[in-house]
């Protein structure tokens, strides 16, 4: 299983993306950061890897300061791969 997690340093605005893919009508989902993205707030927002697109243009129409960066996941059995984009 791949997917794509948007990684932020503030909750608040983690919340604020994965409201805005909501608000869309798109799929996005809380989750917990894994640990090899880095320090950020704890929670991740999740989403398929063909939204990524779209996860750069919320991005561009508001300025979220907190953005640590976008992370591809791969869950390969017992392990999983984590990827900075």
């Amino acid at each position: 299983m791949r997917f794509i997690i948007a990684v932020f340093t503030s909750r608040n605005e983690t919340l604020y993306l994965a409201n805005m893919f909501r608000s869309n009508g798109l799929y996005a989902d809380i989750i917990n950061t894994p640990k090899e993205a880095g320090q950020a707030c704890g929670i991740s927002v999740r989403f398929d890897c063909n939204m990524l697109p779209v996860a750069k243009n919320f991005l561009r129409a508001k300025p979220f300061r907190s953005f640590y960066g976008f992370f591809l996941v791969e869950n390969r059995g017992n392990s999983r791969h984590v990827e900075r984009l």
